[in-house]
């Protein structure tokens, strides 16, 4: 996607202003119309709104993708500026209300999967200039995608009035002066546009982001989002601005880590794409989250291993008959050590290394996982790492026995890896939160009718009040 290049504010001044949705002067040779539809393409490419409103092979922005929740599938809506399947018809106060508050110009509430509770806090000039993309630029495409179908009371769409009632803070961001310019700016993208939250914050039995553990960490599907707070040991407190710069706009953060799963597409349809004082903007107000640490974190996650081989234990071995007894220093000799290097040192031409890094440095191994077994798929031209899949070749039995083998020798030694968990995972589901998301869906069905019966009361007390 061709991003705006000439219509970017500057880091200095005007920086301010691009807080509060305001940019600087127009291009020259441009209108104002032109420069307000490519600064809606920006701004709309900086809250990711392709990545979940384009179905696999789908037209961008025609909706269609199956956005997985513990309460099913919800999917996502068509927002192109179709007028009979999109949102061509909606006026700027329509697409603002939908942007910010999740209700569609019908009256329909849009799920909490859309993170219109992050987008409340996008400034009325970048929610115009955003408006103006979609309307001008974006293609319509006449198609509906399928209805979202979840069990009572989650049908009950109205309910989410109430929900917003309890967990939607409606108040647009307003600078902290003495936090300074680029602060600011870090803050309104974080918290708004590019919703770091919205995987990074653990939610509650609502499904609404449990600030008390603000960017603690998430999950996302069968992945983890790791914890972004400022902690040494748990966050990224040990991460240089320019390693967040780096991997923010790569996927790649030099030696420490590198995105996959949704962090990876976001990286790719989205922030790739955000000028240099964005994401040097990000990166100073992620710095400064308040610290939240897990007591098991005795080190950050890339401090963990050493180069190492267990090379003279296969010399002269012969392969065993059930290649699933095959041994970890066999499986990485076979599948591994090709990219990776005898000792898992990694290339000095990019490819990683596998110890001090925070995807074996960590005790939650579903990434790991999700990592052999997928792969590190990336977008044509895009920066950073890649990694071809292993489900096709490997058994539950060899990825299990080759992950262990991993951690063992070059991350953490207190990470577990088990068959049943590879299974689970294959499948797309999550072994380590099955059961809070069992619990979480049946607190979620009750605190759901709860809410219907209190909209219920409130209706009909004011019914009676009127007739009285």
């Amino acid at each position: 996607m061709k991003l705006m290049t000439r219509l970017q504010c500057s880091a200095g001044t005007a920086l301010l202003m691009a807080s509060f949705g305001v940019c600087a002067a127009s291009p020259s040779g441009a209108s104002d119309s032109d420069a307000l539809v490519q600064q809606g393409k920006y701004l709309a490419t900086a809250g990711d709104c392709i990545a979940c409103h384009t179905a696999p092979g789908g037209k961008p922005f025609a909706g269609g993708l199956a956005l997985p929740t513990p309460i099913g599938d919800i999917i996502s809506t068509n927002i192109t500026p179709s007028k009979t399947h999109g949102i061509g018809t909606y006026t700027l106060d329509q697409f603002t209300k939908a942007v910010r508050e999740g209700v569609k110009a019908n009256g329909d509430h849009e799920y909490p999967a859309m993170p219109y509770t992050s987008y409340a806090k996008v400034s009325d000039a970048d929610i115009q200039a955003m408006y103006a993309y979609f309307m001008k630029e974006v293609e319509p495409v006449d198609t509906a995608p399928a209805a979202t179908d979840l069990p009572f009371p989650f049908n009950i769409r109205f309910s989410m009035a109430a929900w917003n009632l309890l967990f939607l803070d409606k108040k647009v961001y307003e600078p902290i002066p003495d936090k300074g310019e680029v602060w600011n700016r870090g803050a309104y993208l974080a918290q708004g546009l590019t919703h770091c939250s919205t995987c990074h914050t653990p939610r509650n039995m609502l499904m609404a982001e449990n600030f008390s553990l603000n960017l603690a960490g998430g999950e996302v599907g069968p992945w983890h989002a790791p914890n972004i707070t400022s902690d040494i040991n748990s966050g990224i407190g040990g991460w240089s601005d320019q390693e967040i710069i780096d991997y923010l706009r790569t996927g790649n953060a030099g030696a420490k880590g590198q995105a996959a799963g949704p962090m990876a597409e976001a990286v790719d349809h989205s922030l790739q794409h955000l000028n240099e004082a964005d994401l040097k903007a990000i990166a100073v107000y992620l710095k400064t989250v308040p610290a939240i640490a897990n007591s098991s974190n005795s080190r950050p996650a890339y401090a963990w291993g050493a180069a190492a081989d267990d090379l003279k234990s296969i010399r002269g071995v012969p392969l065993p008959a059930d290649l699933n007894q095959m041994t970890g220093p066999q499986l990485y000799d076979a599948e591994c050590a090709s990219c990776h290097q005898a000792q898992g040192q990694g290339t000095k031409d990019g490819l990683p290394s596998l110890f001090h890094n925070t995807a074996l440095g960590t005790t939650k191994t579903d990434n790991l996982v999700l990592v052999i077994l997928e792969g590190i798929p990336r977008l044509p031209g895009t920066p950073g790492a890649i990694m071809p899949a292993f489900k096709t070749q490997l058994s539950d039995q060899q990825i299990a026995t080759l992950g262990t083998y991993l951690i063992s020798n070059y991350g953490n030694p207190q990470a577990t890896i088990t068959t049943d968990q590879v299974k689970s995972l294959r499948s797309g589901q999550s072994p380590n939160s099955t059961v809070d998301l069992v619990w979480l869906a049946r607190a979620g069905i009750v605190g759901g009718g709860i809410i219907v019966l209190l909209i219920i009361g409130f209706l009909v007390r004011r019914s009676r009040k009127r007739h009285q």
